[in-house]
């Protein structure tokens, strides 16, 4: 019996090595996707996903995972991802959605959408960490995609400088919080600042921190959230409350990781 030729990826390739080795075996629109957001506890979840072009235009100077860049670089890579890509799609999930739906089953829906919205369609598909099911293509999950693969990287850029874009303009919306520096990120001051002011309406109240400064830690995650006011209009302070850490339930299957909703995040690096 015959056996298929193996794909073969070559370490000079560098981070264009994967999908130099698809584009080989046929596959020529390889779509990356990834997400920026998940986990911090303020803003929205943004996904995207970018196919760039085969040979030396697919080539970006500077480009690498969104976390590894300046903002400076960020936004000079975004504007050559967007210049030269030949399809890319940007996908916003506000707070509230992912309060409702739950982290993960947000984060696939969103990946899966940007895939969807490409105007290019796809030949094969790698993500950042998760498969996304429900494609007509075949994809590969990949550890850590957005520093193996460039359509990947590219997909991060992309996701990252809107999801900052967004909470510098929330800042302005919500002022006292710090969005504009730490991004929702449960950094030192934005932990000080939520037990000063307590939660906004951007806030994700499944999240265990936010939870436990709004007083509504005690219940489910899904029924934390407070209803029946407008998005700009400021939370009543809570008084405060102990609490415990409750446990999602659907969202087979969760990630290995320690993010989202549930607990505590430290540090703001993405």
């Amino acid at each position: 019996m015959l056996t298929p030729p193996r794909t073969v990826v070559r370490r000079e390739g560098g981070l264009y090595a994967l999908e130099w080795a698809l584009q080989r075996r046929g596959f020529r629109h390889v779509a990356g996707a990834d997400e920026a957001g998940r986990g911090a506890c303020a803003g929205p979840l943004v996904a995207a996903a970018a196919i760039l072009p085969e040979g030396r235009r697919g080539e970006i100077d500077g480009l690498a995972d969104s976390k590894l860049l300046t903002p400076a670089s960020r936004e000079r890579v975004y504007r050559q991802v967007v210049d030269r890509a030949l399809a890319y799609a940007v996908v916003v999930i506000p707070a509230e959605e992912v309060d409702a739906l739950g982290l993960h089953v947000c984060n696939l829906a969103a990946m899966r959408r940007a895939l969807a919205s490409l105007t290019v369609r796809p030949e094969y598909v790698l993500s950042d960490g998760f498969g996304v099911d429900g494609l007509d293509v075949p994809g590969l999950a990949v550890w850590k995609g957005d520093r193996v693969a460039a359509c990947v990287a590219a997909a991060s850029v992309l996701a990252k400088v809107t999801r900052d874009r967004i909470m510098v303009e929330l800042d302005a919306t919500f002022p006292g919080y710090g969005f504009a520096e730490h991004k929702g990120y449960s950094t030192a001051e934005h932990t000080a600042a939520l037990r000063e002011l307590g939660p906004c309406r951007e806030h994700r109240f499944s999240y265990v921190n936010v939870a436990a400064v709004s007083g509504r830690a005690t219940r489910p995650p899904r029924a934390r959230r407070p209803a029946g006011k407008s998005p700009h209009e400021p939370m009543e302070r809570p008084e405060a409350s102990g609490g415990t850490v409750g446990v999602a339930l659907g969202e087979q299957p969760r990630p290995p990781a320690p993010v989202g909703e549930d607990v505590v995040m430290e540090g703001g690096v993405r």
